[in-house]
């Protein structure tokens, strides 16, 4: 793991990278900023989190960072171990913590529970969506609480890579480490709150014909697994809904319940 601190005083705020080592567009966006070493008024630690499993461009080396947590210093797993020691460099700081996938190509936030926080910083994001995920089940949450993590949009790609660094400079705006320049004040942003996974059956083809945060309605075809089709039994929201992003699921099902504002 590394970690580098600009600003001058102990880090209050904190960027991630590479929590998945197949996620590239977090990586390059805090070594961006690294690179660029802006003038910060609060300091901020910039952390590329899994740099073994970066170097092989692979999600994880024996386990997966991002339920690993809060870890263990004797863990069997490199990644439990990771997990204590990033748990330990950042627990106290508001942190954002950059993700892709291979379902949706805009960019939405996750939090554990909407809170204080979470009205706070995200209207100031380029989200299109809140997502409140409950319970952390070894996400980063149970370690560093005071964290928002961004999907940036399809992983791997030029837009992916643009958005992370985006938001990047738009949360350091929003924490008073960089000027307010020209970041979002979002009124209705739409908050889901996140259901049950969808499970697919084993098949050599997968067809996704649904949005996500787009309504299904209760017997609409929403997918289909070797030309059969998978119907939904209820109304649901479909969240990180995609044909092969997943081996054992097609994605999430959620419920809209708001907006952050009401």
């Amino acid at each position: 793991m590394r970690v580098e601190i600009l600003g001058e005083g102990d880090p209050e705020i904190a960027v991630v990278g590479g929590i998945h080592g197949d996620e590239p567009s977090g990586v390059g966006a805090v070594e961006h900023f690294l690179d660029e070493r802006p003038d910060l008024a609060r300091p901020v630690a910039f952390v590329l989190a899994n740099e073994r499993a970066v170097e092989r461009d692979e999600r994880y080396v024996e386990a997966d960072l991002n339920r690993s947590f809060p870890g263990d210093p004797d863990g069997q797993s490199y990644e439990v171990r990771l997990a204590r020691e990033l748990g330990e460099a950042i627990g106290d700081c508001v942190t954002l913590a950059l993700h892709s996938t291979q379902s949706y190509e805009g960019m939405f936030a996750l939090v554990d529970v909407v809170d204080d926080l979470t009205r706070e910083i995200c209207p100031r994001l380029s989200v299109d969506a809140v997502v409140e995920t409950g319970a952390a089940d070894g996400r980063i949450f149970e370690s560093v609480p005071d964290t928002i993590e961004v999907e940036c949009g399809l992983q791997g790609s030029e837009t992916a890579a643009r958005n992370a660094i985006q938001i990047t400079r738009e949360f350091l705006a929003a924490t008073g480490a960089l000027p307010d320049g020209e970041t979002p004040h979002q009124r209705d942003l739409p908050v889901f709150r996140l259901g049950d996974p969808i499970p697919k059956a084993a098949a050599d083809r997968y067809e996704v014909f649904a949005e996500n945060f787009e309504e299904v309605v209760a017997g609409e075809r929403f997918a289909a697994a070797d030309g059969e089709a998978v119907v939904a039994d209820r109304d649901f929201h479909p969240v990180l809904m995609s044909a092969y992003g997943y081996e054992d699921v097609f994605g999430y099902t959620a419920e809209r319940i708001g907006t952050l504002s009401g």
